[in-house]
């Protein structure tokens, strides 16, 4: 895997516009300054898009076919509640989803979060790839990320979380209009749900 982090240097502006690819490669989200960025950037669907998560290396790539496009750091769960190795599809995501603790242990003092709560564990955006507990969602702790740190989830900046989710969306069929993305990174209060026309496929390895 630590090959692809050479090849995605190469690749990441696959999904940009030729008119863009004369700027410098950004194989990682970390130069988006604000969600309007993040759910602006220009994006070209490619053929055989799917997501692979590594687990030991904390990262999420966007692939076209074998070769890897983008990618994003990461938090993964920590031990004892540990994120699963395997197949999975994204057919369903909410946008500024609301947070109801689930009923563990680690969640038994925890009150419901509203949209876009900052104290709203899910960040801006969750997607779901083994409903309904599991999801790649977005986070206001980014100094969680590359580590061990959630209870099973994928975490994401939110600011890369937003922008997966319109590349998902956007892959999956069930792309909006640019205001649609706007709206909903600007209005945090208002939840969205989009249902995939094609689910994206997604792996996760250990």
């Amino acid at each position: 895997m630590h090959k692809w982090k050479a090849i995605a240097a190469a690749a990441a502006m696959i999904l940009a516009p030729a008119a863009a690819q004369a700027q410098a490669p950004r194989p990682t989200g970390l130069i988006l300054g604000s969600m309007e960025q993040a759910v602006a950037v220009p994006v070209t669907k490619v053929k055989n898009f799917s997501i692979i998560v590594d687990l030991s290396e904390r990262t999420l790539y966007a692939l076209s076919g074998d070769d890897v496009i983008r990618s994003w750091p990461v938090a993964v769960g920590l031990e004892g509640y540990d994120t699963p190795a395997g197949a999975y599809r994204i057919s369903h995501m909410i946008w500024n989803p609301r947070w109801v603790p689930p009923r563990s242990a680690w969640a038994r003092d925890r009150k419901p979060e509203p949209p876009g709560a900052i104290s709203n564990p899910m960040g801006r955006v969750k997607m779901f790839f083994r409903e309904p507990d599991l999801y790649i969602h977005g986070t206001y702790l980014p100094s969680s990320l590359g580590n061990a740190r959630s209870h099973g989830c994928i975490r994401m900046r939110n600011i890369d979380a937003v922008e997966l989710a319109r590349i998902v969306m956007i892959h999956g069929g069930s792309d909006r209009p640019a205001d649609w993305y706007q709206q909903a990174v600007t209005v945090a209060d208002t939840s969205r749900e989009v249902r995939l026309e094609t689910p994206v496929r997604l792996r996760i390895r250990a």
